[in-house]
């Protein structure tokens, strides 16, 4: 958009500014409820209408109208987006958010399972659940909104949201502009709803209803405790802390560019973004020598230190989490704010560390980086382990030994490992894959899509019906 970057700094800078900006999108929009119990009640609805009046081509036909419906709107969601919630980078947005409405897959890949002998044939088919609930993360409403809704109208099921509060306006908008692209395709409304002020009550509401037999959430171990509280089958994604390896037969100059690429990209608020890089001693110098040359700042033993008192928030068991205060923001911005002069607008902000350094070990989402030296692969391979802690989430090596990311595979046992690329080369970012921003890594789906919000059931032909070899 014209003089967008105009508009980010008038609304940091003016809270007032950043206020009206917002409530211009503070509208009606079809889809957003006062109650839960009647976003729920609508919900339930529009899902017993699309499988009773609609077929799987006319979903295919609702989904895709969402999608140009999306992407005509990109660049102004995308803004918004930045505006309301203080996070990421508006240029990081238009790429994270037009790859979800690009790349999230619909009906096409919902398996269908056949078994068939001279007994018989058996069908095995993915069916709806009825009503999905789903919390939606501030780091990316939008897309998980859309993507969400995609999926889930794919396989047959409505979809009610409770967004992050921070979040509230530009969700209110994903909703409505999902519903307006399916009406406008002639479906039922409210496949996809919420309510107007998101709470934990709401969501208290929605994990008891009697017919949501199915939660879907992004976010932290806080979140997937609360989910799975409900006794209900949940899809979470949880936090991350990925490690990046690069070895002594890595492309160094293509990594650096790679690891930036990826790692900082919307501020490191990504969970499946690279948090901290551990370096082979043999190319350590000619690395370190590659990431000051590109737009980033190094940074001295001494203004890390100010950074970890800054920046982290010692826990009473030892560990540490992020101040959310400095989430997301830009480099820069986080360095002036604890005292560190920087008049430029650095991607990056890197250190040299040791691997109990707390930002090596905390997920910090922040595009501050901790560079690790080792002595050798095997060393590598422990300390990447041992600071991913079995999340199970993503991780990175550049290496032109296939036995090293072979190993570090077994080892590592990830949802998202990329070799030669960030890990958003499985997404379709440089590399093959499709586009989800939800990635199931406690309860196992991975990167989802619509069979993960499905039912699995079966139809069988005894008596040797059907199999006519």
């Amino acid at each position: 958009m014209e003089n967008y970057q105009a508009k980010i700094k008038q609304c940091d800078a003016d809270v007032e500014a950043r206020k009206a900006f917002v409530a211009q999108y503070d509208k009606d929009y079809i889809g957003v409820f006062q109650t839960a119990e009647e976003a729920l009640e609508a919900a339930r609805e529009a899902q017993k209408t699309l499988m009773k009046n609609f077929t799987v081509e006319d979903r295919q036909r609702f989904i895709d109208a969402a999608k140009v419906k999306f992407s005509a709107h990109l660049e102004e969601m995308s803004l918004l987006e930045r505006i309301e919630t203080g996070y990421g980078r508006y240029e990081d947005k238009l790429k994270k958010n037009g790859g979800s409405y690009a790349n999230t897959v619909g009906t096409e890949s919902i398996p269908v399972m056949t078994y068939t002998g001279s007994k018989g044939l058996t069908m095995e088919y993915f069916a709806p659940f009825g009503v999905v609930g789903g919390i939606t993360p501030v780091t990316n409403p939008s897309s998980t909104i859309y993507a969400n809704s995609r999926h889930n109208v794919a396989v047959g099921n409505a979809i009610i949201f409770n967004p992050h509060p921070a979040a509230r306006v530009c969700s209110k908008w994903s909703v409505g502009l999902f519903n307006e692209a399916v009406v406008e395709a002639g479906g039922p409304a409210n496949l996809c709803v919420t309510t107007d002020y998101p709470t934990m009550a709401t969501l208290d509401v929605i994990m008891k209803c009697p017919f949501v037999k199915l939660l879907v959430g992004t976010g932290g171990p806080a979140m997937v405790k609360t989910l799975m509280t409900s006794g209900k089958k949940i899809i979470a994604a949880g936090d991350g802390n990925p490690p990046c390896i690069v070895d002594s037969s890595a492309d160094v100059e293509k990594a650096v560019v790679g690891i930036i690429g990826s790692s900082v990209m919307e501020n490191n608020i990504m969970c499946t973004a690279e948090k901290e890089i551990f370096v082979v001693a043999d190319v350590y110098d000619k690395f370190i020598a590659a990431l000051e040359k590109q737009r980033t700042r190094h940074l001295t033993t001494e203004e890390s230190e100010i950074l970890i008192k800054e920046c982290l928030l010692p826990n009473p068991d030892g560990t540490y989490s992020a101040n959310k205060k400095y989430v997301g923001k830009d480099a820069a911005v986080i360095l002036n704010a604890v005292g560190i002069k920087e008049d430029g607008d650095p991607l990056m902000a890197f250190f040299e560390t040791d691997l109990m350094n707390p930002f090596v070990q905390t997920e910090q989402m922040m595009p501050i980086i901790p560079v690790v030296k080792c002595k050798d692969f095997e060393e590598a391979l422990e300390n990447a382990v041992f600071t991913e802690n079995d999340r199970k989430h993503s991780a990175s090596i550049w290496t032109k030994d296939l036995y090293h990311a072979t190993e570090y595979g077994r080892r590592i046992n990830t949802t998202v490992f990329a070799m030669n690329g960030g890990t958003t080369a499985p997404f379709g970012v440089d590399g093959s894959g499709t586009n989800a921003p939800t990635i199931a890594t406690p309860t196992g789906e991975g990167i989802t899509g619509p069979h993960a919000y499905a039912r699995r059931r079966r139809f069988a032909m005894a008596d040797g019906m059907g199999y006519i070899l």
